[in-house]
């Protein structure tokens, strides 16, 4: 997953930089996987305000003298978002990265207690749909939902799924969807990408 990833890089960067062209205010970002923060250099390193989480001492260490001015949390990020780290900063770009599900991360930061942006964007590299084409929803816990509405053949239409997913966990946390773009890409189409902008309703 990690070379698939690799192959997509020049599209993860644009569809970041797309999106920024459209943040109407000052952005502050939350990069729940920062790994060595080759993202951030080409994106994010003109950005002051951020939070950034990594699992590997050796990687977060990087990080940490990468960003002098953002909050560096080594650790696992969906346990770290849901407990609230970060919520010193009302963040408005949330920018997930895991090489495998996004949506644990994406429930921990909605669900979490913090300050909410009035307007959010989403930007996901998801790594589900190989596995749901091999071993079908059910093999996914996070599917579950999706598995009762769609069947158990999500890959066929994953990105219709993470539209109605998305929609369904942004307005539990009283968010509306205004704005959606995706695409399949890398080996085999197996990798997603897809941005979601959120607004209070």
């Amino acid at each position: 997953m990690t070379q698939k990833d690799n192959s997509t890089f020049k599209r993860k960067l644009a569809l970041r930089r797309e999106m920024l062209k459209h943040l109407e205010e000052t952005p502050v970002i939350m990069e729940t996987h920062g790994g060595l923060g080759k993202l951030y250099m080409a994106c994010y390193r003109h950005i002051e305000n951020g939070v950034v989480f990594e699992r590997k001492p050796d990687k977060s260490a990087v990080l940490g003298q990468q960003r002098p001015t953002w909050a560096v949390y080594e650790g696992d990020a969906v346990a770290a978002i849901s407990q609230g780290a970060g919520s010193h900063l009302t963040v408005n770009v949330l920018d997930i990265d895991p090489y495998g599900e996004p949506w644990p991360t994406i429930d921990a930061f909605l669900t979490s207690d913090r300050q909410r942006a009035a307007s959010l964007f989403v930007v996901v590299n998801d790594g589900v749909r190989q596995g749901l084409a091999i071993s079908g929803g059910w093999s996914v816990e996070s599917m579950a939902d999706a598995v009762v509405e769609f069947g158990n053949s999500l890959h066929r239409n994953y990105l219709d799924v993470c539209r109605w997913m998305m929609e369904r966990k942004a307005g539990q946390a009283g968010y509306g969807l205004t704005r959606w773009a995706g695409y399949y890409c890398g080996h085999g189409k197996n990798m997603t990408h897809y941005l979601a902008k959120l607004e209070l309703r």
